[in-house]
This record gives C-alpha cells, structure tokens and sequence, in this order.
C-alpha cells in the first residue's frame, strides 16, 4: 500500500554541479545525504568539507561530475571569520571546550597586524587534533574522542591573503566555573588560502604569538576555486522546484569551464577523444588537466597537456 503522506521520489538530476550555501549545524555528510534524495540519486559528493559550525560554499557533484570533485577540492579557498582572542579552546573554535582565559585588553592592532603577516604566505601548519586526518587509519578526531593525545605532523600551506578588517572589543565569559567575564578581542579577517589549510588553526597560531590564546567563533567560506557565494543557493531553495522536476545543475560543461583551462576541440579531434586516444598538443599547461569542450559545448574530457600530444585523464564523451 502506497503511503499518501510520503513525497514522491523526484526525477535523477542531471550530470552536474550544485553550488550549496552549506547552513550551520549540518556536516558536509549531512549535506550529500540530503542531496541524494533532492537529486534522486546516490551518486552524489563533495568537493572539501566544512566543519558543523561553518557555513557557505559546498561544491557538489552529481553522476558523472563526480569525477571532476577530486581536481575542485585542490582549488583555492576563500574564507571570512571571526577569530577570538584570549581564550584557547580543544578544537580551535567555538564547539570546544575552553582551555586557558587570559585578559588580551593590551594587545594592540599593530601587534595583531604583525602576528596576521607572520602567519602570511608559504607557513607550516599543524592541523587541529580533532581534523579529519587519517591517523593510522582512523580520523584524529576520533581518536581524541576515545581519549587519546593526538599530534599532527606540520604540512606546507600557503596563506594567500589574510587581511584583517575590525577589531572590536569582546567579554569572554567561561560558565564552567573556571572563569568569568575576562577582557577579550574579536577580530573579523579574510582568508585566502590553498587547500588542505585549517582557518581555525591560525586562529590557534595567532592567539598563541599574541600570548593570549585564540580560537574561531565564525567562519563562512566565500569560494571555493570559481564558485562563489552569488551562485550558491540553500538546501530549501534547490528543494523548492517541483517534484516532478529534476533540480537545476550546472551542466559538466560550464562546471569545467568554472574549474580549468578550456581548449575548443574541432570534431576530428573530439572524435578521437571519445575513443581514448591522444591528439596533438595545444597550449602547454604544466599546472593541471585541460577541459577538452567540442564543437557542440560538450564537455569530451580532462586532457594532459604538458607534452607534444595531449592525452586524455578522463573521457565523459566515450564513443
């Protein structure tokens, strides 16, 4: 017997690209779960994962754009965030447990302007304990929650913008008993960053030169490689189209015109190309796979281009 009160299972997207403004409260899993059900298909991913309390960009993949998520997740970053000073917590941001107090009311803006630009540019970084990293196979948060001590190897990122906009006085009020109402600060900054870089790990790093501790209390992410805020849509506006309707995507073509270099194919060569095989190099590009688009728009596949042929990394337009 059907049940009257359940939705009807709407029609699979499109092979594609959603942009979701990911909201607070949900896990970037959470977020592929929901997906899966609004596009009507399983074979749904994205592309870098916001923590629970952040909130912004989400670049997710449906059916075969999928595939283009591993070369997305690589793409730049951009953030802004609140970072608090004076207060150092076990995560690095505001989910944590606060850990040590200490009044920042002296510390000045020249002296956070100095800590910001020493944390710019090409830095080591040690991840927050309670990352995602694989420890021997398991998540570090994970360990820490079954109560070990974790402690991340340092790895090269780079810090391509940190610019810090306010600075506004704040109370920081511990009600576990320990501590109460200590002076702190509130700083507003944006951050561009390579992938794999943990914003609430230079909040960390910052509060830690400033001698006073910090943590992150807000954090959006503003763009992730080509797709920005203004394309990204809530998880109740992409669920509001009609349920007979497929959701709306960004086409695997324009979704790889937003991600890499392009070369416009003649029909000989997208022909070749369906078939596996290499055509002659075009345009050197030495940084990453090339978006080979046919004569038609269709996206034909990632090509090689760092030689005298251009060989294809993966084929969406197979013969």
């Amino acid at each position: 017997m059907v049940d009257p009160t359940r939705r009807p299972r709407r029609p699979t997207a499109p092979d594609g690209l959603v942009v979701v403004d990911k909201p607070a409260g949900l896990t970037s899993h959470d977020v592929v779960a929901r997906m899966r059900r609004i596009a009507g298909t399983r074979k749904v991913g994205h592309a870098g994962t916001l923590d629970p309390m952040a909130t912004g960009v989400l670049v997710i993949g449906i059916g075969r754009a999928t595939r283009l998520l591993t070369y997305v997740v690589g793409a730049d970053k951009e953030y802004v965030a609140t970072i608090r000073l004076g207060a150092s917590t076990t995560t690095d941001d505001a989910e944590g447990e606060t850990v040590s107090v200490t009044d920042a009311s002296s510390v000045s803006r020249s002296a956070i302007d100095a800590g910001v630009a020493a944390l710019t540019g090409p830095i080591e970084q040690v991840p927050s304990s309670v990352s995602a990293i694989k420890v021997d196979g398991k998540r570090a948060y994970a360990r820490v929650r079954e109560g070990e001590q974790v402690q991340l190897a340092a790895r090269p990122v780079t810090i391509r913008r940190f610019d810090v906009h306010e600075v506004r006085p704040v109370v920081v009020a511990v009600t576990d008993g320990v501590v109460a109402d200590v002076a702190g600060l509130d700083v507003d900054v944006t951050v561009v960053c390579t992938s794999g870089t943990y914003v609430r790990a230079l909040a960390r790093d910052l509060g830690a030169s400033l001698g006073v501790g910090g943590h992150l209390t807000a954090l959006r992410r503003t763009r992730v490689g080509g797709y920005r805020l203004d394309v990204a849509r809530t998880l109740e506006e992409i669920d509001a189209s009609p349920e007979d309707v497929p959701i709306a995507v960004l086409p695997l073509a324009a979704a790889a015109r937003a991600t890499f270099p392009v070369r416009e194919l003649t029909a000989d060569e997208a022909a070749a190309l369906s078939y596996g095989k290499r055509i002659a190099g075009g345009q050197p590009c030495p940084d990453g796979p090339v978006a080979a688009i046919s004569p038609d728009g269709a996206l034909v596949a990632l090509l090689d281009e760092r030689g005298d042929e251009a060989a294809p990394v993966l084929v969406f337009a197979p013969a």
